[in-house]
């Protein structure tokens, strides 16, 4: 009996194994059995599948209800059966998968499960590192329901928008995850991206908006918008899309909060009644919607086209970060407070929410929104309750009686960056490592038994501040929405770390197949190197070398010739002893083949006295933004890890014995905070003219610093290259502290943020080569 791990992922629910194989191969027919046409369908698809990966197309058979094949007088002895039993006792969405030497078979009570058996059989053909007809099955029975029946993935295309081709590519792959919702967050203060027939400002004006620093000013020197919008028709081919693969679009529209872009096209529905632009400034805006009829009006019309465009249950109506100084200072507003004789801005939220609720539900729809909308008052009956921002909003919403989906914004919010190293694409604050998504138990402790069915769903959000091209989305969506669509379809009891990884492995290669560009950066190596002595000063002959990854998975293995490394060169047991120059290359292999892209370094006297910003981080564990640069307008740009609101770098024991300059890589770097505008959401004052310094402090900032250098922001390239001589007589180790001046975040006049690339202690002869 063949004992290897399956391929699968998610992985299913019940697995027995039996003896034998079943060996599929290019003319096996795939037989919608009884000529049912959602069996049809599955069939088609599993058969697409497969031509996709093996480039056969499978005869596809139409079996009639007395047992014969209307296409052909073939037996099915040794067909794929597909089999809709709509009186199956499975649960909605389960399957049974039955492989035997004499054929295969897919059973399910609906047309979902159907689709998610092909997905496992179609798995198990492709978990390999290479595809080629006949191909060989284990015998096996698998028994699969999920666990959540939400199962999603959230896309911001408000920030910054994605093309339908992609769009629907990422739908494919959640899809062959076994996800089934898609929530599309389309509105926000940066963007408006649905057409509205009823309002076209919404998209003349809404949907665009000019960048911030250089990437706003088109070669012309004039400013260069940015944006775009879906006409109604690109979003119904979407669900249309979606709806074949059996997902479901949940649309968001926000209200009342993170309007600015809605009130840059429709003023007269806002409080202020006052004009203002789409920003291009992430964070938290103070723009609102009234509460006056006319503007429930504005939002119902547009509410009615959504529920036409999109044809599922849920409508997302945002209810988050709605800041409310314009409703304090609004004359009306509080007049209408007092009318219905609330307690202030919060409970005038509630009100705000109900009403909404009330309108939604009369279509037949159902609200939900972000945990925010609890503050405040009660939430009306059938409302549904997102879990971002504080887990046990989960116990009080289940308590209360509303369902919920959780999407805790520490373990699911995958705009967050993945590593520490260098190589990273830019994300938000804090690292979401693959394991830490991995192992989070979306029901919370604190939610009683009783209460735990009311949590409907789990899913993952990619909002897109810092992911601005196709490729930082792929990145930052996988693997990592791999090991949350496990989390929601699998037994919480099988979830397994080291049981994972190598079918993660076979998943990477799936997804790289599939064209989507997924993140290696659990696996990535990560090459350090230190002076093999001490007490050689700045040009030491040798390194020990150590070779890392973040999941402690696979073979590294490495070259020291610059060449690449692959599953023969010599495989890394400990740190290696180096003779210096020495060009290092290094990738992690499992069952032969690589699962990370090489990394490589070349280590010299002067790369040892070289650091990038990651590593000069006064402390890794706290919240360091990936900014990416605002040049060039189109392709890849630099990114740097800076901490937005302390930005100072810290290089702890710094070698200084012969050294005589400190040389920085700086990079400026748009500052479009929210939290710099005053409470009306006010462009940002002219910037200050004052001359830029990197400053050098030696222990701490405390005092005056020890040597300073001018930037020059003309130099012609994005990185700006700063020297500072050192104080004659440094030497040993040293904690060298760094920061530009300007850079405070009490500076409300900058426009520009000084970020740090690299550092290098030079030698005099380095310093004068340099020059």
């Amino acid at each position: 009996m063949n004992t290897q791990p399956l391929p699968l992922l998610p992985q299913p629910a019940q697995v027995e194994r039996a003896e034998g194989q079943f060996t599929l191969i290019a003319q096996t027919p795939v037989v919608a059995v009884g000529g049912n046409p959602h069996a049809a369908k599955v069939a088609a698809q599993f058969a697409a599948m497969v031509e996709e990966s093996f480039g056969h197309k499978l005869p596809q058979l139409a079996e009639t209800a007395d047992g014969t094949e209307a296409a052909t007088a073939a037996a099915t002895a040794g067909a794929i059966r597909i089999h809709l039993d709509e009186g199956a006792a499975l649960p909605r969405e389960g399957y049974v998968l039955e492989i035997t030497p004499a054929g295969t078979s897919i059973r399910a009570g609906d047309a979902a499960g159907l689709f998610y058996g092909a997905v496992t059989l179609w798995q198990l053909l492709t978990g390999g590192a290479g595809l080629a007809l006949p191909a060989t099955l284990p015998a096996l029975r698998i028994t699969d329901s999920p666990r959540f029946r939400w199962r999603g993935f959230m896309l911001d295309s408000a920030r910054h928008m994605q093309s339908v081709e992609h769009i629907k590519r990422l739908i494919d792959q959640a899809a062959r995850h076994k996800l089934n919702t898609f929530h599309w967050h389309l509105v926000d203060d940066q963007g408006w991206r649905l057409e509205i027939k009823r309002y076209p400002k919404l998209t003349e004006i809404g949907a665009w908006r000019i960048p911030a620093g250089k990437a706003g000013i088109g070669p012309d020197g004039q400013p260069l918008r940015y944006g775009g919008f879906y006409t109604q028709a690109e979003a119904r081919d979407i669900v249309a899309y979606a709806a074949e693969r059996h997902i479901t679009i949940v649309p968001e529209i926000e209200m009342p909060g993170h309007a600015r872009a809605a009130l840059a096209a429709y003023p007269e529905f806002g409080p202020t009644g006052q004009p203002t632009e789409v920003t291009p400034n992430w964070g938290i805006h103070p723009f609102i919607f009234d509460v006056t009829d006319e503007a429930f009006a504005f939002l119902e019309n547009i509410l009615r086209e959504v529920f036409e465009i999109f044809p599922g249950s849920y409508i997302h109506i945002g209810g988050d970060e709605a800041i409310k100084p314009q409703w304090k200072k609004s004359a009306r507003v509080q007049e209408k407070i007092r009318a219905l004789g609330l307690a202030d801005e919060n409970a005038l939220q509630s009100w705000f929410i109900r009403r909404i609720a009330q309108f939604i539900t009369a279509q037949n729809r159902k609200l939900i929104g972000w945990d925010e909308i609890l503050d405040g008052g009660p939430l009306p009956e059938g409302a549904n309750v997102m879990v971002w921002h504080d887990i046990k909003n989960a116990a009080v919403a289940t308590r209360s009686g509303h369902d919920v989906v959780m999407t805790p914004t520490a373990y699911t919010y995958l705009n967050r960056a993945q590593s520490l190293a260098s190589d990273e694409t830019p994300g938000h604050d804090w690292v979401t490592s693959l394991q830490k998504v991995y192992e989070f138990e979306p029901i919370p402790d604190d939610v009683p038994q009783a209460a735990a069915q009311r949590i409907i769903g789990y899913q993952a959000n990619l909002w897109t501040e810092y992911v601005r091209t196709p490729r930082q989305v792929d990145h930052m969506l996988y693997p990592r929405l791999s090991a949350v669509a496990e989390n929601a379809w699998s037994p919480a009891s099988l979830r397994d770390w080291a049981g994972f990884l190598p079918r993660i492995a076979a998943q990477l290669r799936r997804l790289h197949r599939a064209g989507i560009r997924a993140a290696d950066s659990a696996f990535a190596v990560q090459i350090d190197a230190e002076p093999a002595d001490a007490n050689a000063g700045p040009n030491p002959g040798r390194a020990y070398v150590r070779l890392s990854n973040q999941a402690a998975f696979g073979e590294l293995r490495y070259t020291t010739d610059g060449s690449e490394p692959h599953a023969d060169s010599p495989r890394y047991t400990g740190p290696l002893a180096l003779a210096l120059p020495v060009t290092l290359t290094a990738t992690a292999f499992f069952e032969g083949q690589p699962i990370a892209k090489p990394r490589r370094a070349v280590v010299d006297a002067l790369a040892l006295r070289t650091r990038s910003a990651e590593k000069l981080h006064p402390n890794p564990m706290m919240r360091a933004w990936r900014l990416e640069d605002d040049e060039p307008l189109e392709g890849e740009r630099l990114v740097v890890p800076v901490d937005i609101i302390t930005p100072t770098w810290v290089w702890k024991q710094a070698p200084l014995d012969g050294i005589h300059s400190l040389r920085v890589e700086a990079v400026d770097v748009p500052y479009n905070f929210a939290f710099t505008e005053d409470e009306t959401g006010g462009s940002h004052p002219t910037p200050a003219k004052d001359p830029v310094y990197l400053q050098l402090y030696l222990g701490s900032f405390d005092g005056e610093p020890v040597a300073q250098a001018l930037v020059d922001p003309q130099q012609p390239t994005p990185i700006k290259a700063v020297t500072l001589a050192l104080p004659a007589g440094l030497s040993g180790l040293q904690d060298l502290h760094l920061k530009f001046t300007g850079n405070e975040c009490t500076n409300s006049a900058r426009q520009t943020l000084w970020a740090l690339k690299r550092a290098q202690l030079l030698t005099q002869e380095e310093a004068t080569r340099n020059q």
